[in-house]
């Protein structure tokens, strides 16, 4: 009998099932850069990969007349050499509104996107075209003459210390919910808590989250195991509060009977599996909107604030990085660099230079 896999790897298996699937529809030549990039990236970064290429690659057949009869699979590798930068840029402008070939109610599927997907898509594709000119398989890269796509500055949103004491509030009151809501809130009302307080008190994903088994928790220690993007685990040390909410939760989640498979899930939705991200992204909307209807706040937005409010109380930027995954801490400045201003800010009077005549 095989032995049973935990929730990450049976992620990876699963993820690895995908992208077998999607390469079906890609190149066939596509599978030597899958293959080549596989030691330095997460399976769920290779589908992101691989269904922005697919949306490439149905570009070119939708638009190039010569491709229009040809199966995107049998395309060969010169074709990469007969794209022009002019192509990509067509193609950038393309991303911003499409149509899938898929059918909904009979009508085509519309996708739109933003500049920071557009830039992602363009990122998937320089990766692609790099692999295999390197190689010297090919001898143009175009994907490098197009500019990327410039992203405006956006007001990082996060939520204020009192904003903050609020939600938790409304999450463990709950006296302010629909009464439908009120049905169920008794029953989620620990879980929610304990999910509410890790994303707010660690700054961690919610794929993080919703990850961690019973057994990640180190009651010797006050700490969590999570896995990071790209799979690697990492050790998060709980602050007490956060810990004693923990605690209080784990009384609750032993009476729990889960379904097979899911019995090692820390968080169980209503029908005892495991809950998974969207869950957790609809209830952290269901109490902010008690909150704040001002600000649109999302469990990245609980993220954010974890970040501030640690940045804030150590002005250490690099233990902020590592906390919420960063790998360059230039993204982490990136996101705190109005907080930092606020600290020159206040502290503008710190330094004297001169006694003031009316000091003596």
């Amino acid at each position: 009998m095989p032995a049973k896999r935990n929730y990450h790897d049976q992620q990876i298996v699963d993820n690895n099932l995908k992208l077998r699937d999607m390469l079906k529809n890609l190149p066939s030549f596509a599978a030597d850069y899958f293959r080549a990039i596989e030691t330095t990236t997460s399976s769920r970064t290779r589908i992101a990969y691989a269904y922005d290429l697919t949306v490439f690659f149905r570009f070119l057949k939708e638009n190039n007349p010569l491709l229009k009869d040809l199966n995107i699979h049998d395309l060969r590798l010169d074709i990469l050499d007969q794209i022009t930068a002019r192509d990509i840029e067509e193609y950038l402008d393309y991303l911003k509104v499409y149509y899938s070939g898929n059918k909904k109610d009979d009508e085509p599927v519309e996708h739109t996107n933003q500049t920071q997907a557009i830039k992602r898509k363009l990122s998937s594709l320089r990766s692609f075209y790099r692999y295999f000119y390197m190689r010297e398989d090919i001898h143009t890269n175009p994907t490098l003459l197009v500019e990327v796509p410039k992203l405006r500055e956006k007001e990082i949103i996060r939520l204020d210390v009192d904003e903050v004491a609020r939600l938790l509030d409304e999450v463990e009151s709950g006296e302010n919910l629909t009464e439908r809501q009120k049905k169920f809130h008794e029953k989620t009302k620990m879980r929610d808590l304990t999910i509410m307080t890790l994303l707010l008190g660690t700054g961690m994903r919610v794929s993080e989250c919703v990850g961690i088994d019973i057994q990640d928790i180190d009651p010797n220690n006050y700490a969590v195991k999570i896995r990071r993007k790209g799979g690697y685990e990492f050790i998060v040390y709980l602050s007490d509060e956060v810990y004693h909410v923990i605690e209080k939760y784990m009384i609750q989640r032993k009476k729990m009977k889960p379904v097979a498979g899911h019995e090692d899930a820390l968080f169980l939705s209503l029908q005892n599996k495991r809950i998974n991200v969207r869950t957790v992204e609809n209830l952290v909307k269901k109490y902010a909107q008690l909150v704040t209807t001002m600000k649109h706040i999302t469990p990245h937005k609980l993220r954010s604030t974890y970040g501030t409010n640690l940045y804030r109380e150590t002005g250490d930027i690099y233990l902020v990085a590592d906390m919420l995954g960063h790998k360059d801490v230039n993204t982490t400045k990136k996101h705190y660099a109005a907080t930092d201003e606020e600290r020159r800010r206040a502290h503008r009077n710190d330094l004297r230079l001169r006694e003031d005549e009316d000091d003596n």
